[in-house]
């Protein structure tokens, strides 16, 4: 891992009215108040983002949005400009997540201009990538992890690439139970950085962080974290329960 800070992000998705964001908040801060080893970063929805900032601002916990716009601002109803998500709290803002890929039409171009959005707004983007289980199954996960860096990382200079996070998504293990096999996770964190590398250079693969998002869970988030290109994970539903979470935080089962 060198000199990459471990990172464990927990996405709440569409869970969790303001006042359970709020206790969950404050449950978390009181268990992790001793953690120091590793950046722990939170996306909660959007209503709660304000009130969630009050409480883990004074802490080490990051907040992070769970999208944002591409525009600064404008008459586009429902939408969230990165302006907004900063004023909130946020310092980080994920991206591309496979869920907006498969149901809210977001392709590898939006992914390249909300990535632009976000490091114009002062937030530092976890961009996901990832293949689903018929792309897993046709052998073509290498190709879709080639188009999609490609594309949505088109004209990202390395200084700007210094504050992104990648976050590895195979789609077949979110939700479904099913984890990838630490050698899989592995392979696939190894080709990332390998892209880094010639996309750029030697020292942003070196220095950018790969977290690994599918069913992590406190019985198999020590073996992913053992592997040399995993720095850490992107959880989902094992993040909602602040217990759950810490163990995967402090990697205890």
């Amino acid at each position: 891992m060198g000199n990459r800070v471990p990172m464990i992000a927990g996405n709440w998705k569409m869970f969790k009215t303001c006042p359970e964001a709020l206790e969950t908040a404050r449950t978390l801060v009181s268990l992790t108040a001793g953690v120091s080893d590793v950046e722990i970063m939170i996306a909660p929805p959007f209503t709660a983002l304000s009130g969630v900032s009050e409480i883990t601002g004074p802490t080490g916990i990051q907040l992070g949005a769970q999208n944002l716009h591409w525009e600064k601002e404008g008459a586009y109803t429902g939408e969230v400009s990165g302006a907004m998500i900063y004023s909130a709290g946020c310092r980080y803002v994920l991206i591309g997540h496979s869920e907006r890929r498969q149901f809210f039409g977001e392709t590898d171009e939006t992914v390249n201009r909300k990535i632009f959005a976000a490091l114009d707004a002062g937030l530092k983007p976890v961009i996901c990538v990832g293949e689903d289980e018929s792309e897993r199954d046709a052998e073509k996960t290498f190709s879709v992890l080639d188009k999609q860096m490609e594309k949505g990382l088109k004209g990202v200079l390395p200084d700007q690439m210094g504050s992104a996070v990648i976050a590895y998504e195979p789609v077949w293990a979110i939700g479904t139970g099913k984890t990838a096999t630490p050698e899989q996770a592995q392979e696939v964190h190894e080709y990332l950085r390998k892209i880094l590398a010639a996309r750029f250079d030697d020292n942003v693969a070196a220095k950018t962080r790969i977290l690994y998002g599918g069913s992590v869970k406190p019985d198999n988030i020590s073996l992913l974290m053992a592997l040399p290109d995993i720095d850490g994970a992107l959880v989902g539903g094992a993040s909602l329960d602040p217990e759950t979470f810490f163990k995967i935080i402090s990697h205890k089962t």
